[in-house]
């Protein structure tokens, strides 16, 4: 009789308990119907900072399971973090949100947990078969969230755009690690990384299965050629779930990126780095002049997420420890930037009406200065001005750049970082010099309140501590050089 052994589990144990409580809340949910909506809500909320502290708790060595397909590590648990911080935020910032416009379910947060248990699965993988599967459940429950708001056509249009091309572009990565199983006879990342760093010369299958890789990744976190659809999916899907799809998506999309080509294809990077050269360069490129043209403050916002994915990509470019740490800090920070930017964005209602032109934040700043003000500290970060937490983002990714004599790579970020400040700048005229369009309604919630305040002081004073992240960030990318 052949022996079984019971794979090692307990590196997946904050994944398997996100899932069980969603499970747990959808029963609970389909019982008690939508007047369980908010404590449903609550519970999720909870459960997403339950499961961020477990994670915590973890430490030490890469700990594997899962016969060494999942991998728990320092960059899991720092992404995670993240992924886990910006879930619970959104859920929370969209309570109300959902309330007023008369689409609060039950299964909004359900949905929210069940695709972060998708991201953790994603960042921790470490075959290519679970980073599949971990993408895969990601990207069902967002094909739902995006048009959560049944009742408007703009949002069942985004849902169907983006159910449409995320299909194709899980098809093109799945071709892509097809190819590269078919050719290299396994799917593990370590052996793949032990076959690709021998001395037999490697196979151009497998170069063009990492090509179709990388573009699916491109897709998912809205590189150019690969961005289109994600100014119809921001304008169209409601305002938290376009706030879900800036933060927690991109971050576990992006981390996942980062693992699978400094890990297994890390001895290739001589074919990779000029693919993400090109995407870098051209997100910068494209996210600074096309949001130059807009009026609507969602598609703004899409096109100036599609130039920081440019920045990012200059320390992946990079491709040393440095370089990943400069990544981790930069999305961390854009983290926190972005979600204060669309908590303003969720409070632009007026006569019981959401907002979402530019102009509507006419005069803000004499009819709410607070409100104004936390604006356009974001705005400025956004730039990168200092002493904001963006200028010390870009500032780690460019040194990087330097460090690894990309120095032109380093100059197209620094010139695109001043095109764009066209459009942040706009904003913050609008508010301060134009006349009053008209005052907001009142009150804002405490929800609302709170998340502004926390990201406004953090963005502003992150170099007084800057520790934490920092710290944090080199010890999450040095465990990816390790092995």
């Amino acid at each position: 009789m052949p022996h079984f052994a019971f794979p090692e589990i307990s590196p997946a144990i904050p994944e398997m308990v996100l899932a069980g409580l969603a499970m747990v809340l959808l029963l609970f949910g389909a019982f008690r119907g939508e007047r369980s909506t908010r404590l449903i809500t609550w519970l999720a909320v909870a459960g997403l900072v339950a499961v961020f502290i477990l994670g915590l708790g973890e430490g030490g060595p890469p700990h594997f399971g899962f016969y060494g397909m999942f991998v728990s590590d320092t960059f899991a648990r720092f992404m995670n973090s993240l992924v886990l911080i910006g879930s619970a935020i959104t859920i929370l910032i969209g309570l109300h949100y959902d309330e007023d416009e008369r689409i609060a379910r039950f299964e909004f947060p359900v949905l929210v947990m069940l695709s972060t248990t998708g991201m953790m699965v994603m960042i921790s993988a470490n075959d290519l078969i679970i980073l599949y599967v971990g993408l895969e459940l990601q990207n069902l429950a967002l094909y739902i969230a995006a048009g959560f708001n049944r009742d408007s056509a703009r949002s069942s249009e985004a849902g169907l755009k983006y159910f449409v091309l995320g299909a194709l572009s899980s098809g093109i990565l799945l071709y892509g690690l097809s190819l590269v199983y078919g050719f290299a006879d396994t799917t593990a990342f370590a052996d793949l990384a032990r076959l690709f760093a021998g001395p037999a010369p490697v196979s151009p299958g497998v170069i063009v299965g990492l090509a179709f890789i990388i573009a699916g990744f491109a897709f998912k976190v809205s590189a150019v050629p690969f961005h289109m659809w994600v100014p119809d999916v921001y304008e169209g899907a409601p305002t938290p779930v376009a706030a879900f799809f800036a933060v927690a998506p991109k971050l576990a999309a992006f981390a996942l990126f980062v693992r699978v080509l400094i890990e297994p294809f890390g001895p290739l990077a001589g074919e990779w780095r000029q693919i993400i050269f090109f995407l870098s360069v051209a997100s910068m490129i494209f996210g600074a002049v096309a949001a130059i043209a807009q009026h609507n403050i969602k598609r703004l916002m899409a096109y100036s997420s599609i130039g920081h994915v440019g920045y990012a990509l200059i320390g992946l470019t990079a491709g040393t420890a440095a370089g990943i740490r400069g990544v981790l800090i930069y999305l961390a920070m854009y983290l926190v930037m972005t979600l204060g930017a669309w908590t303003v964005i969720l409070c632009m209602r007026r006569q019981g009406r959401m907002l979402e032109e530019i102009s509507d934040l006419s005069g803000l700043s004499q009819t709410h200065p607070g409100l104004a003000l936390a604006l356009a500290i974001f705005m400025f970060a956004l730039t990168g001005l200092p002493p904001t937490a963006g200028f010390f983002a870009k500032l780690y990714i460019f040194l990087a750049a330097i460090d690894a004599k990309l120095i032109g790579l380093a100059i197209f970020g620094v010139v695109t970082s001043v095109v764009g400040a066209f459009y942040y700048f706009r904003i913050v005229k609008v508010m301060y010099f134009d006349e009053p369009a008209g005052a907001f309604d009142q009150p804002f919630t405490f929800e609302l309140q709170s998340v502004l305040i926390v990201t406004a002081i953090i963005t502003l004073f992150f170099f007084l501590l800057p520790g934490p992240v920092t710290g944090g960030a080199e010890a999450a990318a040095a465990s990816l050089f390790v092995r």
